[in-house]
């Protein structure tokens, strides 16, 4: 993918792993791991269990050391500066605690004072702008045991963004929300990139990322399958295939009697005057396949395409796991 701005100049990348490995004793968690992110992405890592996601996360957070391989955030090398990227990173673990017997404001302010954050006026005022970008502020004055599922998702992701961080680790951060929780943090993030920040986040819930990030990449079994946008991903993993339905006008049978001896399609079924198929192929090969129903004389009212969902591009990947 060539992330060049429009005056031909390719910024440093905010992310940028090379070679990297993680080993668990005789265990890879991570193998030969490569990728880079551009600044104000939001940059999905996808794969099921046991993928390498939390180890990666672990290593670019700086919370434990590759076996080996290199990472720069912004430029800075983690193992020989590892000071001041932790000054630019901001990590929200899976299923982060917050501590009952606090309010809101309290625990903010708690890890502002740990940051470093100015006076206690100064404090004040990053608080408010924090609760206010993941839309808190109503909460301010609550106890944390009060809070819901998702605004307490909600205020750790405030506590990572108090220091004002330039890249943004979060793992599984829509884990366990329901659907308007998962939406307000969807706009949190496409908010925080839009202002800057690159946002690097892991799920299992692929449709989540697909609404959510900019380009995404999978993994599996501690390597990289798959890098880019979301069509782009579909391609690398050999995912073409899609379900058509075609409406026409006049006799549906005849069309289906064409359609069932073209490349690529199967499982067809007729259904009143629409007729629906599983197709394999690349868009110029439907676009072929629709071209060739009109040149012989079928009448099209609709020809419309549902393409493989992020969640069965997932599921073949975990059965792949099974096969090895």
């Amino acid at each position: 993918m060539n992330f060049a701005n429009p005056s031909g100049h390719v910024p440093r990348p905010a992310i940028d792993v090379r070679s990297l490995r993680v080993d668990y004793g005789d265990f890879i968690a991570v193998n030969d791991l490569s990728l880079s992110v551009p600044p104000g992405e939001v940059f999905g890592l996808v794969g099921p269990n046991g993928a390498g996601k939390t180890s990666t996360f672990r290593v670019l957070t700086t919370l434990m050391e590759p076996t080996y391989g290199d990472v720069f955030l912004d430029g800075i090398d983690i193992q020989e500066d590892i000071a001041s990227a932790r000054r630019i990173v901001g990590y929200m673990p899976d299923l982060a605690p917050v501590p009952s017997d606090m309010k809101v404001w309290e625990f903010l302010d708690f890890h502002a004072a740990a940051y470093g954050i100015g006076n206690k006026a100064q404090r004040r005022e990053r608080l408010a702008e924090c609760l206010e970008e993941v839309a808190l502020t109503p909460q301010r004055d609550k106890w944390c045991k009060e809070l819901s599922r998702g605004q307490t998702q909600r205020v750790v992701l405030a506590k990572t963004l108090l220091h004002r961080p330039r890249v943004l680790v979060l793992d599984e951060p829509a884990s366990g929300l329901d659907p308007l929780a998962r939406r307000d943090l969807r706009n949190a993030l496409r908010r925080l990139a839009k202002n800057g920040a690159t946002v690097f986040v892991s799920s299992h819930i692929l449709s989540e990322l697909a609404e959510m990030c900019t380009s995404i990449c999978v993994m599996n079994l501690g390597k990289l399958l798959a890098s880019g946008t979301v069509d782009e991903v579909r391609q690398q993993l050999g995912n073409t295939e899609r379900t058509i339905t075609a409406a026409v006008l006049g006799k549906a049978e005849d069309a289906a009697s064409w359609l069932s001896s073209r490349h690529g399609v199967h499982e067809l079924q007729v259904v009143g005057q629409e007729i629906v198929f599983g197709f394999k192929g690349t868009d110029d090969d439907q676009a072929d396949l629709m071209e060739g129903l009109i040149s012989n004389g079928v009448r099209l009212r609709a020809f419309e395409e549902r393409r493989s969902s992020f969640e069965d591009i997932l599921v073949e990947v975990a059965e792949s796991n099974r096969r090895l």
